[in-house]
């Protein structure tokens, strides 16, 4: 991108709108902030931990057609810190101003079937799923597809919320009862070896930037740990991956940085899930890459060049402070090596993310 390219970029000191009040939100901000943007956070949430970083708040619901209209107004680009974003919320918006990525990525990402269905069109392996919307439906499809196999709720589930495991044919009553009569998706169980997230950033002119592909562990369907360089089993299977993934956001046409998390398969790179935002498997970046993934996405959303994703360092972990692990804040500040991150929430609870922390070898 040449110099007068970047002059026709959004400007720092535009205002940048972020759609909820995460912690994602509040490190986008951060990025933000440092290379001259404001920020105005529009949650439903009054203690949103992003709305603690930012120059601008609006706290209404995501259906308030007027606080949005009039967020829209406040802002010279607007874009979304996760997939669960009402997709007529970012349709409203986007009719005042530009809205990156655009509202088609969280159509795909809430919908588990649409999602697979993409991903097949777009060259990639997925589970083998079927849509369910009875218990009678339900054991025909565990017929169909074999036990064991995974019940998920077709909208809404994150961090291995709105999931059942079937392991026989006797769980399939209680497993209905569990999602209590939601329309699902049944998943067939993939054997693989490992897991790992393929995260790029796409540039408004269509350039690519791929980060280095972390190897991920998690601990009852949560991460716990996300390590930069990943296995060789995880390493052979990642330019597969990360065809699949930039044909994803070429699809999309998509701006800013998109993630999508793989199984290491016997016979290649399985798709599990599409993720239209930065994502905790990238955590590492904020030390271990030279532009973080909340930087790239920044600039991928103001028109601004991509900075680079190479490693600041050997290696790089990132482990993820949940529920009371987050007590421990002294511990990890006596550790020199580490880089501690805590998102300003309330009170610990089971399962909340609460920070993390991350190391680089040189």
């Amino acid at each position: 991108m040449s110099v007068s390219e970047v002059n026709r970029a959004l400007p720092p000191g535009s205002v940048i709108g972020i759609l909820g009040g995460g912690q994602l939100g509040r490190m986008l901000a951060v990025s933000a902030t440092q290379l001259g943007y404001n920020c105005h956070i529009y949650a439903p949430e009054e203690n949103s931990v992003a709305a603690g970083v930012a120059q601008h708040f609006t706290c209404a619901a995501y259906d308030d057609t007027a606080a949005l209209e009039a967020f829209a107004r406040a802002c010279d680009v607007i874009t979304y810190e996760f997939e669960n974003v009402p997709v007529e919320c970012a349709k409203i918006v986007a009719r005042h101003v530009p809205l990156r990525p655009g509202y088609k990525a969280l159509e795909v990402a809430q919908d588990r079937a649409e999602e697979k269905e993409f991903a097949r069109a777009s060259g990639g392996v997925t589970a083998d799923f079927a849509l369910v919307g009875s218990e009678d439906e339900l054991r025909a499809a565990a017929a169909e597809i074999g036990l064991p196999a995974i019940l998920k709720t077709n909208r809404f589930g994150y961090d291995g919320k709105g999931q059942v495991r079937l392991k026989s044919a006797d769980d399939i009553a209680a497993a209905w009862h569990a999602v209590a009569g939601q329309p699902c998706v049944l998943e067939g169980f993939v054997d693989f070896a490992a897991e790992f997230s393929v995260i790029l950033a796409r540039a408004l002119d269509g350039t690519i930037a791929t980060y280095d592909s972390a190897e991920n562990v998690h601990e009852n369907g949560i991460l716990a740990l996300s390590t930069v360089p990943a296995s060789d089993a995880v390493l052979r299977q990642i330019p597969a991956a990360r065809d699949i993934a930039a044909k994803i956001a070429q699809r999309l046409d998509y701006v800013g940085v998109l993630t999508c998390e793989f199984f290491v398969g016997t016979g290649g790179p399985v798709l599990n899930e599409i993720a239209p935002r930065v994502h905790n498997s990238g955590h590492w970046s904020m030390e271990g890459a030279v532009a973080s993934q909340f930087e790239n996405h920044i600039r991928g959303v103001c028109g601004l060049p991509l900075g680079s994703t190479a490693l600041t360092g050997t290696r790089a972990e990132m482990r993820n402070i949940i529920g009371d692990a987050a007590n421990d804040w002294a511990n990890y500040l006596a550790d020199p090596d580490c880089h501690l991150h805590l998102y300003g929430k309330g009170e610990p609870r089971e399962g909340r993310k609460m920070g993390h922390a991350t190391w680089v070898a040189k």
